[in-house]
């Protein structure tokens, strides 16, 4: 389903922000074409000091980004192969545990920044698909959530800004914010000491996967003809319109579970054979767990406290017309420039970088070095059909989240394939990556560039002689150590010998 949540106020999420710090100050630094995120405090000269974000959604769960001077190093951990700790929203019913969950990173943050400079480190926390899809189930779990990591980061010795709930295009756009700042693909220094606009390159296109939500950003090459699709920067004195979407339950996780659902729905008896699981594999499990999430809308059994057995059979032909089943193709059906579930999208063009549960999956897989898609078709599906013990002797360790890698690239292939319109002639602009620029990508670093207005609306020209003059001393040195070097070595080839 398309994820249409609307930008919420501290007063809808009922958030506890500190005497002070209202949700007041001026303009974004960067705007979308409508209002993108509520600027918590006016900005701040933010240049000596580092800044702070917490961030959850889906698969992400607690986040943390530092940044010093322009951008730093990223710390993030995720609820994924590569690391631990559910989100936020995973504590609706216990929202004190909730604020607790954060002092981890909190101490880490602590730890990177001078004690004497605690109090002028702003900090922010943003929250993303996984407490959209709660917001939607029940408000008043998510206010709770809220006022209790609110709470929490107001009593740190840093200086909290408040907590937001980002719509889908929001985090979408800031991805896409991020992967381009890092690249260098929104401003470079010019030999001739000025900051301009990277001619050679168009900006990098954005694939993110969450737990809960997916986003596809990028600039099209014609006009965006569905304006509530389009995002409108001005940054470093360009403007830029990109299309972008974020598609609700469709994260990875969210995929998992309405995908077990609809076989369990379909299932005559307590034995629900998954052809995404590997044959050799069984699992017994209680429905009810399924039928708690916004995303599946089936009608639930009536013997929901009797347990189900779940049988693999490893069919990744049947695990793809099972995985079919989750997108409503046929909404598209007649209509030019739509993706799925009767939503519209330009054909894709250009790189685009694939990140989160893309990179994870793929990255399990040994398939982020861009290879053909032959090469990754015949690869899933080879994996697809391998039996449980062997997949289980040749990744120890990985049990928990072994026995969805099959479903995962098989959903990824049909999602970039089906539902976005890649082809084979398109996929070879797909990059998977976990960073660009030695900097972990996502949405968390583009979100607090906005806040604290580092990145600028204009192009920057302040202390630009000055850095013209470092620059152009630092090209005459080079230049005569490079001469006095060939000179030297041409003396000793020529002169005589003996």
């Amino acid at each position: 389903m398309p994820d249409t949540t609307k930008h919420s106020s501290a007063k809808e999420l009922n958030l506890t922000l500190l005497p002070g710090r209202g949700l007041v100050g001026p303009p974004p630094a960067f705007a979308l074409a409508k209002p993108w995120v509520t600027r918590l405090r006016p900005a701040l000269n933010l240049s000596p000091a580092p800044s702070f974000l917490l961030g959850e959604g889906g698969v992400r769960g607690q986040s943390l980004s530092s940044l010093k001077g322009q951008v730093g190093a990223q710390l993030r951990g995720h609820r994924s192969p590569s690391g631990a700790g559910p989100g936020i929203s995973s504590y609706a019913s216990n929202p004190a545990q909730a604020g607790e969950s954060l002092q981890g990173c909190l101490e880490e943050a602590l730890t990177l920044v001078p004690k004497a400079r605690h109090q002028e480190t702003p900090m922010f926390l943003g929250a993303t698909a996984g407490m959209r899809l709660l917001s939607q189930k029940n408000s008043s779990q998510a206010e709770d959530i809220f006022a209790a990591v609110s709470r929490v980061l107001g009593q740190s010795p840093l200086d909290f800004w408040g907590a937001e709930l980002l719509a889908g295009q929001d985090e979408g756009a800031s991805g896409w914010v991020t992967i381009n700042y890092v690249l260098g693909l929104l401003v470079k220094y010019s030999f001739s000491g000025e900051w301009v606009q990277p001619l050679e390159e168009t900006p990098v296109g954005a694939l993110d996967m969450g737990g809960a939500s997916t986003q596809i950003t990028f600039v099209p090459e014609g006009p965006i003809l569905d304006k509530s699709t389009q995002a409108t920067f001005r940054l470093y004195g360009s403007e830029y319109s990109v299309y972008t979407h974020s598609y609700l339950c469709f994260g990875r996780d969210q995929m998992l579970t309405r995908l077990l659902t609809r076989l369990v729905q379909s299932s005559p008896t307590p034995l629900v054979r998954h052809p995404c699981y590997h044959s050799g594999y069984w699992a017994t499990l209680s429905p009810a767990a399924l039928y708690e999430s916004p995303c599946v809308h089936a009608t639930p059994p009536p013997d929901l406290d009797q347990n189900l057995t779940v049988e693999g059979t490893g069919n990744p032909g049947a695990c793809v017309s099972a995985i079919r089943g989750l997108f409503n193709f046929s909404s598209c059906q007649g209509r030019g420039h739509c993706a799925f579930d009767g939503v519209y999208q330009p054909p894709v063009q250009g790189r685009f970088y694939a990140f989160s549960n893309f990179y994870y999956t793929f990255h399990f897989l040994n398939l982020t070095s861009k290879q053909p898609l032959a090469t990754v078709n015949a690869t899933v599906w080879e994996f697809c059909q391998r039996p449980w013990k062997q997949v289980e002797a040749s990744s120890p360790g990985q049990d928990r989240w072994l026995r969805d890698y099959c479903a995962s690239g098989l959903y990824i292939l049909t999602l970039l394939l089906e539902g976005y319109g890649f082809s084979e002639e398109t996929w070879s602009g797909i990059e998977f990556h976990k960073q660009a620029g030695g900097t972990d990508i996502g949405w968390t670093l583009g979100y607090m560039l906005n806040l604290t207005s580092m990145i600028p609306a204009e192009v920057p020209t302040q202390g630009r002689a000055e850095s013209y003059g470092v620059w152009a001393a630092g090209v005459v040195f080079a230049a005569l150590t490079l001469v006095a070097t060939l000179g030297a070595a041409a003396v000793h080839l020529l002169w005589p010998q003996g």
